[in-house]
């Protein structure tokens, strides 16, 4: 009986209707709301952590505290974009305390459970100068591009995740894409010289 009802209402994403359940001591149904959210946390958090491990256990954190503050959830802003916020607040503090800043180069290979297609285009897409551009920015900067380009998120939905205009998302946006685009000038004329001497050692040898 209850399955199905939780079907149905996760299926109607009603989300906003079973919050105020939970709100008002239905707790059980704060199950609805980790199902329905619980996959979209997870990527998020891989991402920005760089492995599933750490993701997983964050992501348990990250529910437990949305369940014990969602009596403070008011519905000015989209219960997704609080969650989110949770979300990159608790990761945050993980790559500050353990110093993975390192680890966020897996975040821009592909996962082994991605489909084959999906492998290939961004095995193309993050070759290794821009891994290497990437790891310039910072925390902030890499959540932008992970909200903006790989969760495709519009610049509304991450003004309320951030708590940033549109507006100045867009400049900053315009900026991380310039300090990549430098970024990764350099990176290619490191690998282009790293090859010139390659060369000269092998002819060198000849």
């Amino acid at each position: 009986m209850f399955e199905t009802e939780r079907e149905q209402e996760r299926d109607s994403n009603n989300i906003e209707t079973i919050i105020v359940r939970v709100q008002q001591g239905d707790r059980e149904r704060f199950a609805l709301i980790v199902d329905h959210f619980q996959q979209q946390i997870f990527r998020y958090c891989c991402r920005l952590l760089g492995n599933r491990y750490d993701a997983e256990d964050a992501v348990q954190d990250i529910f437990v505290k949305a369940y014990r503050s969602i009596h403070s959830y008011k519905p000015q802003v989209s219960f997704s974009a609080w969650l989110y916020r949770i979300a990159m607040n608790h990761c945050y503090n993980l790559l500050r305390k353990e110093r993975m800043h390192r680890q966020w180069l897996r975040l821009f290979k592909p996962d082994l459970t991605t489909a084959s297609v999906e492998q290939e285009i961004l095995g193309r897409l993050y070759s290794y100068p821009i891994e290497q551009a990437l790891q310039r920015l910072t925390p902030e900067e890499r959540n932008m591009v992970v909200l903006r380009v790989i969760e495709q998120r519009s610049f509304a939905e991450i003004s309320e995740i951030l708590l940033v205009s549109p507006n100045a998302l867009h400049k900053r946006m315009k900026r991380i894409q310039r300090k990549l685009q430098t970024a990764l000038i350099m990176e290619q004329e490191k690998e282009e010289m790293g090859c010139h001497e390659t060369e000269n050692v092998m002819n060198s040898k000849a």
